[in-house]
């Protein structure tokens, strides 16, 4: 008798399994702070000793959230008669896919993988996993009969939908379909040829998306914006990033500056700049990262020294994206020259002349150059050169020097749930495209969605698309309801890039010889996505920060 393809009651099953893997990462984080602990504290020298376990941890701890994220939504669906087959197949293939990785090891990434034992973990402490509900998810959970039902699926599915329900509301749903359209109409045709001509995304694109509110989503009404949820920002960011992360990452730079003037800015600073940011009529840049420091910000050198009632600022910045066009920087900047960490730092919203592609920088005190990348080419990245720069007294963030760290700190949260969101688009993106050649491209009489590996692999892109979607949609719903949700924005970020990464690999792996060829959308979805994993905190940086929250 054939097995059923979809295991018998199947909520309840996942519900019992949750406490084991709950159960097994405290156990985890409990054997991992006596690791990293002297004198009864957490000490951040022993916690670099054992870098690989404090990282990994994180990844475990990333992995529980999220299987309990994916309880959350299929509970929510079933309440509302949603929970079909094709949902309750994702939800079934996630859990036996990642409670069989939590037994067995977590891809930190292709060649890092932690299991339990690296965490100081006993057969006995990890038993938890190995037997009732959660033995059977990861033996019968994630099965090639699951997955090729769910692929069947895929193929009743509306072009330009997402597969399975996402769980958000009404209004939510709308605006996603608003931008759907807007992405299909006026990115996806022309996306590829900005990114093979190495060409900025047209001003009018920037112009049309201004009207359509995308640079003041979530800017309070009073100052001129929309008032909207970070999940209306997430599933903005989403599917614009869907059509191209370049235009999906133009809001990046007004939500950050945003955040800055909001949290930390005068009420003189949110009257000028809140309204200017909303509209689009000023276009922000950030400026923080500098040449030697990367991923270490306590120790800038870019210094700001005051003149008279303004500041001239001297120093070198590096990676700084969309920054010919726009009329402000935030800017990043030491104003005590005493200080070598953070407590020095100050922030600025440094006013500049937007450049021409004949002249791109065309304020005194300021030069730049562009540096050449393999993707995310829309807004380009330049090195930056100050010396002299002179920014003007009244836009010192908050009108107090040695708070920029603290309040760039504040914005991180917002940050990286919007880099999540975009990660999800990128894969989404990574998905439609693998899924259109798999079903047109035939080989050996028949089309290759139709080979098992080919249909795993779309499977399994949309499965930890949804496991993605679902952690990135809670960070957002825990900052929205005002709640520290540092972990949780650190977690989906962590996650999301991962599965970005994942989606064009194996996109690409799918198109053979032509995903290799510049002519093919994947090859610059492949380039797009690799970034992921590295801005707005790398990989490893985002662990580090969740284990050391976790573990203090």
């Amino acid at each position: 008798m054939t097995a059923p393809v979809i295991l018998p009651n199947l909520l309840s099953l996942t519900a019992e399994a949750l406490p084991a893997a709950q159960a097994v990462c405290e156990a985890a984080r409990m054997c991992l702070r006596d690791m990293v602990s002297a004198d009864g504290r957490v000490q951040n020298t022993l916690i670099e000793e054992h870098q690989t376990a404090a990282h990994g941890f994180a990844w475990l701890a990333t992995y529980v959230q999220s299987l309990e994220q994916m309880q959350s939504w299929a509970e929510a669906l079933q309440a509302q008669q949603k929970f079909g087959e094709t949902e309750q197949l994702i939800h079934q293939i996630a859990f036996g896919e990642y409670l069989c990785q939590l037994t067995g090891g977590i891809a930190m990434n292709q060649t890092e993988v932690i299991r339990l034992q690296d965490m100081g973990l006993t057969a006995e402490a990890a038993a938890p996993l190995t037997t009732g509900a959660a033995a059977q998810l990861a033996r019968d959970g994630n099965t090639q009969a699951a997955r090729l039902r769910l692929v069947a699926l895929m193929q009743e599915f509306e072009a330009n939908t997402i597969l399975g329900a996402s769980g958000l509301d009404e209004e939510l749903e709308m605006i996603r379909e608003q931008f759907r359209r807007y992405a299909i109409e006026k990115v996806e045709p022309f996306a590829h040829e900005w990114h093979l001509k190495d060409e900025l995304i047209p001003m009018e694109v920037i112009d049309e998306l201004a009207e359509m509110g995308v640079f003041g989503l979530t800017i309070p009404e009073e100052y001129g914006g929309f008032g909207l949820s970070k999940a209306s920002m997430c599933v903005v960011s989403e599917e614009l990033s869907r059509g191209y992360i370049g235009v999906g990452s133009l809001g990046t730079r007004s939500e950050i500056a945003a955040e800055l003037i909001i949290a930390g800015g005068t009420e003189a600073q949110k009257e000028k700049w809140l309204p200017a940011l909303a509209s689009g009529e000023k276009l922000p840049t950030a400026v923080f990262t500098e040449p030697n420091t990367g991923s270490d910000l306590g120790a800038l050198r870019t210094r700001a020294v005051k003149s008279g009632d303004d500041w001239s600022v001297t120093g070198n910045k590096t990676w700084i994206t969309h920054a010919t066009r726009t009329h402000v920087m935030t800017l990043l900047a030491r104003t005590d020259p005493d200080t070598t960490d953070y407590k020095g730092l100050s922030m600025f919203l440094a006013e500049k002349t937007p450049g021409t592609d004949e002249v791109p920088f065309p304020s005194d005190g300021m030069t730049g150059g562009e540096i050449e990348v393999l993707g995310y080419r829309g807004m380009k990245e330049y090195e930056l050169a100050f010396d002299g720069f002179q920014v003007k007294g009244e836009n010192l963030l908050g009108g107090q020097t040695g708070k920029g760290f603290k309040q760039l700190m504040e914005t991180f949260e917002s940050a990286r749930i919007q880099t999540a969101a975009r990660a999800v688009g990128v894969a989404q993106s990574a998905l439609d495209l693998a899924y259109r050649y798999a079903m047109d491209r035939k080989q050996f009489g028949k089309s290759l969605i139709a080979f098992p590996r080919v249909a795993n692999k779309l499977a399994m892109m949309a499965v930890e698309l949804t496991v993605a979607r679902q952690l990135t949609y809670f960070s957002a719903f825990e900052k929205d309801e005002g709640r520290r949700c540092d972990i949780e924005a650190g977690m989906a970020k962590l996650l999301g890039a991962r599965v970005a990464w994942a989606a064009a690999d194996n996109a690409l792996q799918i198109h053979g010889g032509n995903g290799f060829a510049l002519e093919y959308k994947i090859s610059r979805v492949l380039c797009d996505a690799r970034i992921l994993n590295i801005f707005e905190g790398a990989g490893e940086i985002q662990a580090q920060v969740i284990a050391r929250r976790l573990l203090g």
